[in-house]
């Protein structure tokens, strides 16, 4: 499952890495928009399979994020 952002902002923090395992609701990263942080909830259980972004990078609405499987 492709974990997309929903708006324009900056990664601010990835909490996870490739390989770890997650669940519904866990924290996958931090991205600032509309100058707040929001959390990036992961929307399913599984495994970290992708990430496309590192702390600091610009993304945009739409983009993938991550990919869980």
């Amino acid at each position: 499952m492709d974990v997309k952002s929903r708006v324009p902002g900056k990664m601010v923090e990835v909490k996870v890495a490739v390989g770890d395992t997650v669940a519904t609701k866990d924290v996958l990263g931090v991205m600032e928009a509309m100058k707040m942080n929001q959390n990036i909830a992961c929307p399913c259980d599984g495994v970290v399979k992708e990430i496309n972004f590192a702390a600091g990078d610009r993304v945009d609405a739409g983009a993938v994020m991550f990919v869980i499987e």
